[in-house]
């Protein structure tokens, strides 16, 4: 906090990433007084990470730290300014409805209940938190090596690997796995079911727990771009991609989705890895096949706006989708998700929620299927 105008007229600053000069994400309490307005308004934004996705922007806010709506803010080109009037005493204001560590650690322990899904530990983070992974689907999951007849000879199952949160402040990200994980979790659904008599999903919620935890936009907690590490990725500066890339390649990738959010784009849509060397006719149908399945699927999904595609050749191979594709000759895609609002669906009263993540989460696996079709 900068200091006060008015009991009611706050002005704000936000903290970078530590060791970095990143700073976007906010998540902060308002001890005010009901029915009276407020405005905060949150400073110096020009320099902000992305300036341009303060643009149409609309912050939200919750009483209860379950129902986030959309509240008045306006962007003046260096300030962002919210307006509220607030139903009680306290009021909550965040960039995108938080996903706490404490709910990261619940996934976690409720999803190893399941008989489908087992937890492991990759590894630990620099601030020592766990790098948790799911397995989902393997035929011994839960049983012993007596349990296996070995004279019965199954088909190899494909591997999807799926990532989320390698830019903590990317909660819309986890959001997402946890509808995704609802559904692939759940014994009577029948797409969950047939997926996993053909797949092995290895699943990492949270990429980043050190700058989830932080308030961290986009880095860990040395201040390091995850999503640039993964051509040589060290166990000093990166650990979370050294750990998961190490397990990759002991058990192979047929499938990998990197779940994002995008500041600026009012729209849910990928990006591909056209750019990589060897990328060819058979990925490029990998890709067609996703993306038309989730056109199909969802009018929340679209393919008419999104990041400029790389030339032949030209691709960042440092980035995760990049990096997977061409090391694995695989389907590799980054999901991208808004901060604001879909624009071809818009809410005005919660914009790109909670519960619309949870459900292209749900959704996503009609795509994963559509494409394990062509892989069998």
């Amino acid at each position: 906090m900068l200091g006060l105008n008015a009991p009611n007229d706050i002005q704000l600053a936000i903290n970078k990433d530590n060791d970095s000069e990143f700073y976007q994400w906010f998540h902060f309490k308002l001890h005010a007084t009901a029915f009276i307005e407020y405005k905060l308004h949150i400073n110096d934004l020009a320099k902000s990470a992305y300036p341009d996705g303060w643009k149409g922007y609309q912050a939200v806010a919750s009483y209860d730290r379950e129902t986030w709506f959309r509240v008045d803010t306006e962007f003046t080109g260096n300030q962002l300014i919210i307006d509220l009037t607030p139903e009680y005493d306290s009021v909550y204001f965040a960039y995108f409805a938080p996903y706490s560590y404490e709910r990261h650690l619940d996934l976690i322990a409720n999803a190893q209940m399941s008989f489908d899904c087992r937890h492991e530990l990759l590894g630990l983070t620099l601030d020592g938190r766990e790098l948790n992974l799911l397995v989902i689907g393997e035929l011994d999951a839960h049983a012993s090596s007596n349990d296996t007849d070995s004279s019965q000879q199954t088909p190899a199952k494909h591997k999807v690997w799926i990532t989320a949160r390698q830019h903590p402040g990317e909660t819309m990200a986890q959001w997402l796995i946890e509808g995704l994980l609802g559904r692939l979790l759940d014994e009577d659904d029948g797409l969950a079911k047939i997926l996993l008599q053909h797949c092995v999903f290895y699943v990492v919620p949270n990429m980043n727990p050190d700058g989830s935890v932080r308030g961290h936009l986009r880095t860990n907690a040395a201040g390091i771009n995850l999503n640039r590490e993964w051509a040589k990725p060290s166990a000093d500066k990166s650990p979370e991609v050294f750990h998961v890339l190490n397990k990759m390649q002991e058990t192979d990738v047929d499938i990998f989705l990197d779940v994002h959010g995008d500041e600026a784009l009012p729209y849910n849509f990928v990006a591909g890895s056209e750019g990589i060397p060897g990328y060819d006719e058979r990925i490029k149908m990998l890709e067609d096949t996703f993306k038309d399945s989730l056109m199909a699927t969802t009018p929340e999904f679209q393919d008419v706006y999104g990041y400029d595609k790389d030339e032949p050749g030209k691709a960042n191979l440092s980035i995760a989708n990049n990096a997977v594709a061409h090391k694995f000759n695989c389907l590799a895609y980054t999901l991208e998700m808004p901060f604001k609002d879909n624009a071809d669906l818009p809410d005005e009263s919660f914009g790109w929620s909670i519960a619309r993540c949870q459900q292209l989460g749900e959704d996503v696996l009609v795509a994963v299927n559509a494409v394990v079709k062509k892989l069998s």
